[in-house]
């Protein structure tokens, strides 16, 4: 199991956008009553568009060029500090200073086999905008972003920290998402370990440890993040959207007892695992003890008679030979007989 910094494979319901190498800004904008969208201009055209009586979300795919994101911090008076947490991997936090609010996460896709895909998403929330700074195209805002264009639920008629919530609640679910995908992992290895366990299956186990290693180092500081926002009464969350935060607050506390709980399942398909190799092994060895025991008083007795003995009086009898094997399957099968008595096999 690897964890990917940058997303390479879109998973299902990430919008892809066509080039991973160019630096994709996007600006929605949009009141109860206007819409506008605009793609690909040059930072400068593009803040240019920017209105006080809208709402204005600006999305940045890619953050290798430093100049476009320096113009965005110089217009938005963005702290140069932050820029570095922006453009570093940086555990989640929440950070609240005069002009604006950031709040950085961790934004995780599920792809084939054992790999946790993720990239770090940045949002710096002011009274009237939004910025969100991703590391890579493609996202699962896609569906959103019809919604507010549709005009669709209340996004139209709230502030941008509705936004921000939509946003993270996204993200937040998807969590749900990847827990989902290991719990089915660890039924699957349970099913295996009781029919057939192997090496294989203990090194699933040992992968999925991992996941959830990496898992609890994004919930916990998300966490701690999303209840600073509950809990400070920031100037800016609305009073009237800080129940749908703690609400977000709720779902990640639920992903933490979930994480926990396949953890605990994790220690103990190792324990399973274990217990039932030495189960086997000690099955095998009974068998094989069995057997032995049983050849003992047989290789005696061919032992004896293959002594090179001249005067030996039952080498001299018609009917010694089947005496012999006689006496060799009676002393088997009553000792058979015995080992089941006992429930020995």
């Amino acid at each position: 199991m690897t964890h990917k910094k940058l997303i390479k494979t879109p998973a299902e319901g990430i919008e892809k956008k066509p080039s991973e190498n160019d630096v994709l800004l996007e600006l929605i904008q949009y009141n109860e009553t206007d819409y506008f969208k605009c793609e690909d201009l040059p930072i400068n055209e593009l803040l240019g568009h920017l209105k006080a009586d809208h709402i204005n979300w600006i999305n940045l795919d890619g953050l290798h060029d430093h100049s476009i994101i320096n113009r965005i911090a110089e217009h938005f008076c963005i702290h140069s500090l932050l820029i570095e947490d922006i453009v570093n991997d940086h555990q989640p936090k929440s950070e609240e200073f005069d002009e604006y609010l950031f709040f950085t996460l961790k934004m995780l896709h599920r792809i084939d086999g054992n790999q946790i895909s993720y990239e770090q998403i940045s949002f710096v929330l002011g009274k009237d905008y939004l910025l969100s700074f991703q590391e890579d195209p493609g996202d699962f805002f896609g569906p959103f972003r019809e919604k507010i264009k549709m005009d669709q639920g209340r996004v139209r008629k709230k502030k941008a920290d509705y936004l921000l919530y939509r946003l993270i609640d996204i993200i937040v679910d998807n969590y749900y998402t990847v827990l989902d995908n290991i719990g089915e992992q660890i039924e699957e290895i349970e099913d295996s370990i009781y029919s057939n366990p192997t090496e294989k299956e203990f090194k699933r186990i040992q992968l999925i440890k991992k996941e959830l290693i990496f898992l609890r180092k994004a919930l916990y500081p998300l966490r701690d993040a999303v209840n600073k926002l509950v809990r400070n009464e920031s100037d800016f969350i609305d009073s009237a959207n800080e129940r749908y935060f703690s609400d977000v607050y709720d779902h990640v506390v639920h992903l933490i007892d979930s994480m926990d709980t396949y953890r605990d399942l994790t220690s103990s398909l190792m324990d399973i695992h274990i217990n039932t190799l030495n189960t086997r092994m000690n099955e095998v060895m009974k068998v094989l003890t069995v057997i032995s025991t049983i050849f003992m008083p047989l290789t005696f007795i061919v032992g004896v008679y293959g002594m090179n003995f001249e005067h030996m009086p039952e080498l001299k009898w018609i009917w010694g030979y089947p005496l012999v094997w006689g006496v060799m399957i009676g002393i088997a099968v009553v000792m058979i007989q015995y080992f089941r008595k006992k429930h020995w096999f």
